[in-house]
């Protein structure tokens, strides 16, 4: 069994987190968190696997966060056939300059 500490939630992972498979077996590390920042969802994870670079795991494939690892729902063998991340993406963060965000902070359009 993984000693992974406590559950947290997805968007307090760190980068440089252990990622496991479902099977484990440690598969790489987050680079970095994808999610909709206005829906409060996770779109998931751009990991570094040695061997195959940067990859795309989806959040369905997402098992469990935690401080220190996170685990996929994926066997480790699975990791190098994950998708490369979406280019041009990044964690969606909202618009403090306009909207009711920016009249909330004080700034208008």
């Amino acid at each position: 069994m993984i000693d992974d500490g406590q559950a947290i939630h997805y968007s307090a992972v760190p980068r440089g987190t252990p990622v496991y498979g479902s099977d484990e077996v440690e598969i790489g590390t987050v680079e970095r968190m994808l999610d909709n920042y206005r829906e409060n969802i996770l779109d998931g994870f751009v990991i570094k696997v040695p061997g195959h670079g940067l990859r795309f795991v989806d959040a369905p494939e997402v098992a469990r966060t935690a401080e220190r690892g996170v685990t996929l729902t994926i066997a480790s063998e699975e990791a190098g056939a994950l998708p490369p991340p979406p280019s041009g993406t990044g964690a969606l963060r909202p618009n403090l300059r306009s909207g009711p965000l920016g009249r909330l902070f004080g700034k208008r359009q």
